[in-house]
């Protein structure tokens, strides 16, 4: 139906030609904004009720004090449904540190919230099928669990900075909320989110209709393909700089991917524009020193290129 849709606007009211660039590229624009934007509505109102059960104060007692491997996996599967963005990511370490969470089990969740969540297992899903998006969860659960395991074997507790020891967050006791509550937190949420990432959702669409529309079919097959083994390690660095999240990525990722760019390649990408970011570096040199901060984007970063290679050979 939405199909039908944006080919009535496009090839219709638009008078546009169909197997143009022009005319492909607003028609992938229309089609892909409508399916997003309504999967995003559906989707993220259900996993908001699912939140409803996991406010950060009730997610510290849950991790802390926690044995390190147990508590990793355990702090990325809690990572999937638990609110977190860049810009709260020094309040939400320093909580985690005074509620007695290990270093490597808060990176795990560090790690995992923002590159395993609801938007993009649902976006994968509805544009690449269950077994693309499971691919996905399941390789960014492995980095955030491997990486936080590593950086607390690593021992580098001396390089947080020291006002964060002497912090005293406290504990907020949090009352059961009822059904009607959690309705309306989902409903909040749900506005809230849509209204933060329309931009960049819209912009997003807009990357990858220009891409669908004008790249050459072998031009990314050819300098991005399994066969380039530098193809890898180039898309984490170049997706490093950026500043999105899944909702922005992930039309471009199935532009990408329908122009001949390996698929490992292509979630290597998505992976570092979703977990490691200089606007994010920024917020954590608040916490973290140096040596710190410098190990945990380089951990990260080869994990995710060791999951790009690891893709592109068995896919």
């Amino acid at each position: 139906m939405l199909k039908d849709f944006a080919d009535h606007v496009s090839f219709t009211l638009f008078d546009l030609q169909p197997g143009t660039h022009l005319g492909e590229a607003v028609d992938f624009f229309i089609y892909d904004t409508l399916k997003i934007f309504f999967l995003l509505t559906v989707i993220i109102f259900a996993v908001a009720i699912i939140r409803s059960w996991f406010p950060p104060e009730r997610t510290k007692r849950i991790l802390a004090h926690k044995r390190e491997y147990v508590g990793n996996v355990l702090a990325a599967l809690l990572g999937i449904v638990t609110p977190f963005c860049s810009c709260s990511a020094v309040p939400l370490f320093i909580g985690f540190v005074e509620s007695g969470v290990p270093l490597g089990v808060t990176f795990s969740f560090l790690i995992s919230s923002p590159m395993v969540n609801e938007v993009a297992l649902i976006m994968l899903w509805g544009m690449f099928g269950w077994k693309i998006a499971l691919i996905y969860i399941g390789s960014g659960l492995l980095v955030a669990i491997v990486a936080g395991m590593v950086i607390g074997r690593l021992k580098m507790e001396k390089y947080v900075q020291d006002y964060v020891w002497q912090m005293q967050v406290g504990d907020i006791a949090v009352a059961e909320p009822s059904w009607p509550q959690r309705f309306a937190y989902a409903r909040e949420y749900t506005v809230g989110l849509l209204k933060k990432i329309w931009p960049y959702v819209v912009i997003g669409v807009g990357v990858g209709a220009f891409i669908h529309g004008y790249v050459p079919q072998d031009f990314l097959a050819k300098w991005a393909g399994r066969d380039n083994p530098f193809a890898v390690p180039l898309a984490v660095a170049l997706g490093v700089p950026l500043y999105a999240n899944a909702a922005g990525v992930i039309p471009i990722v199935q532009a990408l991917t329908a122009k001949g760019m390996a698929i490992g390649t292509v979630l290597a990408f998505m992976m570092a524009v979703t977990a490691l970011s200089l606007p994010e570096a920024v917020i954590l040199s608040n916490v973290l020193k140096k040596p710190l901060l410098a190990t945990f984007f380089g951990i990260v970063a080869v994990a995710i290129v060791m999951v790009g290679y690891l893709f592109n050979a068995i896919l």
